[in-house]
């Protein structure tokens, strides 16, 4: 007799029961502060335009700090180099967790979030510098319409009111911090113009000195939040992106529990962290971010200018192609099929929300284009390309919703009352 053919892994299939916790309790808190950051990302468009736009500016480039130590910021660069930098903290943790616990762990599991979102950066990439180039416009915005929003997205979800299956959130979460991981590789490998090196080693040091205490099991907040701080202020002064100090000190947290522990290092940490990254951090920088003249003029270079109209073909298009295209090799070329009860349209759908890029593009707008004006333009892109992207997705999500209504009410009947769904207590091979 030959070997037993290899069990072909279900594609957004039912989680674990302990991940399917893990990922709930996380968008939960993703899904809130992603309808606080549509709160201020309103706020803020309104804001900046009303008779009051004047007040706005001043507000967002108002300058405190201590100039001694090189952290003299506007407030806007405090909201995207020192709040932001809590967000990819969060964003770190959940990558290790993922990496070492989760659907990254193996090689096999890891290939579809992975392709998927690999494309869905290549893509959109690849759409803006076939949009832009040949009008006369420049490269320097390619990697705008790289970024996955997973809190905007979340909260267009909520929106909705959709049932989407657990697996498909989880997708999606996994989804955005693969697309968070390339958004910071790419602030830190093409966007530093300038090093400190000097600084740079303090950094590098700070964070040799983390893993250690990490290593050495060392706990106790008033060891880390100085040491943190301090890391996070020597990378800024050497040059490289603020935010990137986050998610380094993300993936050195520890994720597993030793038999002492009720909770990880990790845990704790995302645990206190996460509400406010979610509820402040990021709500407060895209208040101070989305800021943007809506005027015909404003909304005319979308349409208009060669690197606006590339942002937001790579939002709409370029993220909807490029994930749904990545899912569908990776289904096919890999030991993996689809859930039997799910269609290609569903992964579409999930496709187009995952378009919406906000909070990260926003950012890497700012560091593209350093021309006020231009920076307005592109800043303009992100906002009407993420809602276009959001409409499409309440299209595709809204034929959807009786199936996703299906599958969550199979996933969540709980008839025992024991806290447990139902489906997770069959029998192997029970339909």
């Amino acid at each position: 007799m030959g070997p037993a053919p290899r069990e072909r892994s279900v594609f957004l299939g039912l989680l674990p029961w302990a991940e399917r916790t893990a990922v709930a309790r996380a968008l939960r808190a993703e899904t809130a502060g992603g309808l606080a950051l549509l709160a201020a990302a309103v706020v803020a468009l309104v804001w900046a335009n009303t008779p009051w736009s004047a007040a706005y500016e001043a507000v967002r480039a108002f300058h405190f700090g201590i100039p001694a130590l090189g952290l003299d910021l506007s407030v806007e660069h405090w909201a995207s180099e020192g709040l932001l930098t809590i967000f990819f903290l969060v964003a770190g943790i959940e990558l290790k967790r993922e990496l070492t616990l989760g659907e990254l762990r193996t090689p096999a599991k890891a290939a579809l979030p992975v392709v998927a979102a690999v494309c869905g950066m290549a893509v959109p990439a690849g759409l803006y510098l076939a949009v832009s180039l040949p009008r006369g416009g420049t490269a320097d915005g390619w990697a705008v319409p790289m970024a996955t929003d997973i809190a905007f997205a979340l909260a267009v979800l909520a929106v909705l009111s959709t049932h989407l299956p657990s697996a498909m959130r989880a997708f999606l979460l996994t989804l955005a911090v693969v697309d968070d991981l390339g958004a910071i590789l790419v602030i830190a490998l093409f966007f530093t113009s300038s090093l400190n090196l000097l600084a740079l080693a303090g950094a590098v040091a700070g964070l040799t000195v983390f893993h250690l205490m990490q290593r050495k099991r060392l706990r106790g907040w008033w060891w880390y939040v100085p040491l943190g701080l301090t890391i996070w202020a020597l990378t800024y002064n050497s040059g490289v992106h603020a935010t990137v100090a986050g998610i380094a000190m993300g993936l050195l947290l520890r994720t597993g529990r030793d038999p002492d522990e009720r909770v990880s290092p990790g845990e704790r940490t995302e645990h206190h962290l996460r509400p406010v990254s979610a509820g402040i951090a990021v709500p407060l920088f895209a208040l101070f971010a989305a800021g943007v003249s809506i005027s015909p003029s404003a909304l005319g270079s979308v349409f208009r200018e060669p690197e606006p109209l590339g942002v937001m073909v790579g939002l709409v298009v370029g993220k909807t192609l490029g994930i749904f295209i990545g899912t569908y090799l990776a289904a096919r070329f890999t030991r993996a099929t689809l859930n039997p009860d799910l269609a290609w349209a569903d992964v579409l759908a999930l496709a187009a929300v995952s378009g919406v890029g906000f909070t990260v593009a926003l950012l890497i707008g700012d560091l593209a284009f350093l021309d006020p004006a231009d920076s307005e333009h592109i800043k303009a892109a992100v906002v009407t390309g993420s809602l276009t992207a959001a409409a499409l997705a309440a299209m595709l999500i809204k034929r959807r919703n009786t199936i996703y209504r299906r599958l969550y009410e199979e996933e969540s009947r709980d008839e025992n009352a024991d806290s447990i769904p139902d489906i997770y207590q069959r029998s192997p091979g029970t339909p």
